[in-house]
């Protein structure tokens, strides 16, 4: 139970920040059969609540007809830790550092043009923040040509595992084995971790709090 709440995520707005950052979540209702049906998805976070674009007929539309509880979860995966980090041979000690916020709420298939618009450019800023078109305006056609789902958060709860359950001379010595090992993702985790690459190895520049 320590190590679980020393692995939460303790601040909203850091959630909230974690979810704007991430181009793909996936949104779990319940189909006609009682089981789970789960789907990733573009979304945006706005005023408190998941938006997400979706052709105006499918099983998920009907599942959350139906059934409004629905999940949502968000995941990064930052960095796989080889076993041999920690020991040389024992294949158990492999672990990844990662980060993920998971959702239960309300979804609703939203009818208001006017919310939906909302929605719309939301997505646009998020998916292409460089511009490059009209905002979408509630008397077009698009409008109708689209459904959106909205889920209203009744839990939000995150997790990271970037290091902060260890010693600091641990992590410095994990920090230095992932920049040795030299992954595609090693210096954006590092980063995360709370250190900075510098020509002759890596600095501390924070404590990982989230």
């Amino acid at each position: 139970m320590q190590l679980l709440g020393r692995l939460e995520i303790k601040s909203k707005e850091k959630i909230i920040e974690f979810l704007n950052q991430e181009h793909t979540g996936r949104i779990c209702s319940i189909d006609g059969n009682g089981y789970p049906q789960i789907i990733p998805m573009n979304f945006v976070f706005l005023n408190d609540s998941i938006y997400m674009h979706s052709h105006t007929r499918g099983e998920k539309l009907d599942n959350i007809r139906r059934n409004g509880k629905v999940g949502f979860e968000v995941d990064r995966s930052l960095e796989f830790l080889p076993s041999y980090f920690t020991h040389p041979t024992d294949a158990s000690q492999a672990d990844t550092l990662y980060i993920s916020v998971v959702i239960k709420g309300r979804g609703i298939i939203v009818e208001d043009r006017n919310e939906k618009t909302i929605a719309l450019n939301g997505l646009m800023k998020k998916y292409q923040p460089e511009g490059g078109y009209d905002p979408i305006k509630a008397e077009m056609e698009v409008v109708d040509e689209v459904a959106i789902i909205k889920v209203m958060p009744e839990s939000m709860k995150g997790k990271y595992k970037i290091g902060q359950h260890i010693q600091k001379n641990e992590r410095i010595k994990l920090a230095q084995q992932i920049l040795e090992r030299n992954s595609k993702t090693a210096k954006e985790t590092l980063k995360t971790m709370g250190f900075e690459v510098i020509d002759n190895g890596i600095r501390m520049t924070e404590e990982p709090s989230w």
